[in-house]
């Protein structure tokens, strides 16, 4: 095997498990709190829509699940624009190594998609850290995030 087709197997497959530590974070989150839900492409574009409408940027992929504040069909636009308040989008970072509660000592990127949509929603938007060895979580905004950070490291991903 060259370099080449190497390096694309290696990445392959440490994004195949990055994709699966992304599904059982959702799926602790699930089995955790009735107030999550994985919204499908369909409600997805509706919640894009509702958003826009009020002037929130949103990009579509800037959000894994959802935390409703009560019963929410997510799949009729206008209970979705009468209840926009109990809507809040989050955005998962998984890991599967043992951590402390507190997350300390865990790394982890955010693309520029979630930082604008963080800082456009604000309360509306959290990140969620789930450890999968543990099944624990905490939900933070960004200002909570950035309040706990010990370092941040800006970098640019670059694909040819």
């Amino acid at each position: 095997m060259d370099e080449e087709t190497e390096a694309i197997a290696g990445a392959a497959l440490a994004e195949a498990s990055r994709n699966q530590t992304a599904k059982r974070a959702a799926q602790i989150l699930l089995r955790s709190n009735a107030e999550f839900v994985v919204p499908t492409a369909k409600q997805k574009r509706l919640l894009l829509v509702e958003f826009a409408r009020r002037n929130f940027v949103v990009y579509g992929k800037a959000f894994d699940i959802v935390k409703l504040a009560g019963t929410v069909n997510l799949d009729d636009a206008a209970e979705i624009e009468h209840n926009l308040d109990k809507i809040v989008l989050c955005e998962i970072k998984s890991s599967g190594r043992k951590l402390p509660d507190d997350f300390r000592g865990y790394f982890f990127a955010l693309t520029t998609a979630e930082l604008l949509v963080a800082q456009n929603l604000k309360q509306r938007f959290k990140f969620i850290l789930v450890n999968t060895a543990t099944g624990m979580y905490i939900e933070l905004t960004l200002q909570e995030l950035f309040g706990r950070a010990r370092g941040i490291y800006p970098t640019w991903s670059i694909m040819f």
